[in-house]
């Protein structure tokens, strides 16, 4: 029974150091140098000593206490060595003094050799201490003095052995080091530094993400399900004709998906899958990026038909040429390799690109034509629909409560990523946690929403109780701007708890997601943002410092409207925008223009600031009643202010989305801290949390 119950390992369990049978062979490793170099420096040291540390003596002791006392046979004087060494003569053994000195030693050992010796600096000076010695101590007689030279080969040899294994040990030491990944050794040493970095996931790799945990890119998965589709299935594209693009590129702004649909992409994809970073093929070294380029190519062809994904492909792939300043032969080298690589005179087979960026606008057109990558997948931030479904994905792992409305949700965080999605859940969980929850219901993701908006709230922090009266008209200001203002967006919630770094205040409201925007609605906007400068200047006299993040949205709101957008009589029609950014260091326009422009931006923002003054003090009670509620609660909801003042006088207006079903559902609203859009270069404007 003891034989069966044995357990024999297989062969793959094997550690490199056992045999089959069990029994341990001995294996190489760099410790085993050291070992030899320290043996060969404690035999030398051994043999070019003619005695042990311990037997060292000075001058003095051999004379007061070994010749003086007759207890010495003979000496022997090394002249190229500079050393004296002993002999003692084996009656005296017995002495305390020798048997303290070295121990092991006694009259009955046969030890013959010298037991002590001393350095001589000067044999001459030796001589004549020796001289006055026997001169003074009469009594003493004199000992036979050798004079001998011994032979130094062994020296010199082992000196220049020992700088050679010295030399070998670090020169493994140091191939160990710079071999394989963080320094852990491997094969290639110094000589892999141009070996590409790329990560490979082979058929059978276990990645847990598949296309099912990638939600709100509808559009963008099936363009990349098609490549995958391609791969497993060639035939399927290939009977009528088509043939598989050579290279997708993913285009979105960060924290919106780019990374994580790769991810799926070879979770999904039954094909070796190499992964890395732009940056991977930057070195210190002159041509090292092309060299990676070329060997990541090589491995692919051996693995083809396969995928290569580049995240954050701009670090390599700017445009050249553009800016002889900012050149970098290094960079454009690598580059000039992977436009060969990708689309060269002998093109590849059955290996397809996939990269990464969010900065489209930068990379060379070389490299962005048909026949390198064919496809652009724009991956933008998610609507409405999407984010639900992507609250959807993360709210998997959360114990939720029943009465979560997660279309809500999805309507309060226009603007969100899913990256910030995913920060909204797990905020919403630690929350939840912290006050001891069971399970996280709503009033957890609005703290969550705001603490994302916002920033942390602060509510220990110490304000002077005329800066907080300052802080509710200024918020009130802006509340009833929106309030009574025909294009702003209905209020949500208005508070003058700080948050932040910076923010002392600020009101959330719910934006329609549009695309575009009209003269009358951003001056709405423009007149919403002074509302609270406005209302400061008007209830106390004077204005402070709380409005410069309006200040800044405002003037950005301006001149867009004006260098932008053609929404300028005066100016006319033109657009100053160059989104290649070609023209850095230059104006398209004269200093006459420029003049012009500053006027009218002047000119817009003044007459909106009037206007708001004059909506102000029309409703000067209104205001004085928000910012008296505000003292007191510090937190005021729409239901709040409708009890206050009454409901808005302009009804809300929602765009109607009508799906394939026939069913009309809402496009979606937001939220949006002091309910004012960032303002960039293209026509879509999406919300973003303002601070005071």
């Amino acid at each position: 029974m003891a034989q069966e119950d044995k357990k024999i390992k297989p062969d793959f369990m094997n550690k490199p150091g056992d045999d089959k049978g069990g029994k341990k062979t001995p294996r190489f490793s760099i410790y085993w140098i050291y070992a030899l170099i320290a043996v060969v420096l404690i035999g030398y040291q051994a043999l070019n000593m003619g005695s042990a540390d311990s037997r060292s003596t000075s001058l003095q002791e051999f004379q007061n206490d070994m010749l003086s006392k007759g207890d010495v046979q003979k000496l022997e004087l090394i002249k190229n060595k500079e050393l004296v060494r002993i002999y003692i003569k084996k009656d005296s053994l017995y002495k305390a003094f020798y048997s303290q000195k070295i121990k092991g030693i006694s009259p009955k050992s046969d030890f013959t050799g010298p037991l002590f010796e001393f350095q001589v600096t000067d044999w001459e000076s030796f001589n004549q201490n020796m001289a006055e010695f026997y001169k003074k101590n009469p009594s003493v007689t004199s000992v036979d003095e050798k004079t001998i030279s011994e032979a130094e080969w062994l020296g010199p040899i082992a000196q220049t052995v020992l700088t050679l294994l010295l030399f070998v040990g670090l020169w493994v030491l140091l191939m160990r080091k710079m071999g394989g990944p963080a320094g852990g050794g491997g094969p290639g040493g110094i000589f892999s530094i141009g070996k590409s970095k790329a990560q490979l996931f082979d058929k059978g790799a276990k990645v847990n993400i598949t296309f099912a945990d990638v939600a709100g890119l509808d559009e963008a998965k099936v363009e990349v399900m098609e490549i995958v589709d391609f791969l497993k299935n060639p035939k399927k594209y290939t009977a009528l004709g088509g043939k598989i693009p050579k290279g997708a590129l993913l285009i979105g702004p960060p924290g919106t998906g780019k990374t994580l649909l790769a991810k799926a992409v070879a979770g999904e994809a039954q094909v070796p899958f190499f992964s890395l970073s732009g940056s991977d093929f930057v070195e210190m070294f002159v041509g090292v990026g092309a060299s990676r380029v070329r060997d990541l190519f090589k491995t692919a062809r051996e693995k083809a038909p396969c995928i290569i994904f580049i995240d954050e492909i701009d670090a390599i792939g700017r445009a050249r040429g553009r800016n002889a300043i900012m050149s970098n032969d290094e960079r454009e080298n690598t580059l000039n390799q992977l436009l060969v690589e990708m689309d060269g005179f002998a093109g590849d087979v059955g290996i397809i690109i996939l990269a990464a960026t969010n900065r489209p606008d930068v990379l060379d057109s070389a490299l962005l034509r048909p026949g390198r990558f064919d496809r652009q997948i724009s991956i933008d931030k998610p609507d409405v629909k999407g984010r639900e479904t992507i609250f959807l994905v993360h709210l998997k792992p959360i114990k939720i409560s029943q009465t979560l409305d997660i279309h809500k949700l999805a309507e309060q965080t226009p603007g969100f990523a899913g990256a910030d999605i995913a920060n909204v859940c797990n905020e919403a969980a630690l929350i939840a946690a912290r006050k001891g929850k069971e399970a996280v219901d709503m009033a957890d993701f609005q703290d969550a929403i705001d603490r994302v908006i916002g920033g942390l709230e602060k509510k220990n922090k110490i304000i002077l109780p005329e800066e907080k009266e300052i802080i509710a008209y200024h918020e009130a200001g802006h509340a009833i701007c929106g309030w009574f203002l025909e294009h702003a967006y209905p209020l949500l919630k208005v508070t003058i708890v700080p948050r932040g770094t910076a923010a002392l205040g600020y009101a959330q409201y719910t934006p329609k997601e549009q695309y575009l925007y009209n003269t009358d609605q951003l001056n709405d906007q423009i007149c919403m943002t002074l509302g609270g400068r406005a209302s400061e200047e008007i209830f106390f006299g004077k204005i402070s410092t709380g409005a410069s993040n309006d200040l800044q949205q405002i003037t950005r709101m301006a001149y867009s409207m004006i260098t932008v957008y053609g929404m300028s009589e005066k100016v006319g029609n033109i657009s100053f925008y160059d989104p290649s950014q070609e023209n850095t260091f230059t104006k398209p326009y004269s200093e006459e223009t420029g003049k012009l422009i500053d006027e009218e931006a002047r000119t817009l923002v003044m007459l909106a600031y009037e206007r708001t003054k004059k909506l102000l003090i029309e409703h000067r009670e209104d205001v004085e009643k928000l910012a008296k509620e505000l003292l007191t609660k510090e937190v005021l909801f729409k239901s709040d202010v409708e009890a206050l003042i009454g409901k808005r006088p302009y009804e809300e207006k929602k765009l109607l989305d009508v799906d394939q079903n026939g069913k009309e559902e809402h496009a979606g609203t937001g939220v949006v801290s002091d309910g004012v859009p960032p303002f960039d270069s293209g026509l879509h404007v999406p919300p973003l949390k303002i601070e005071e």
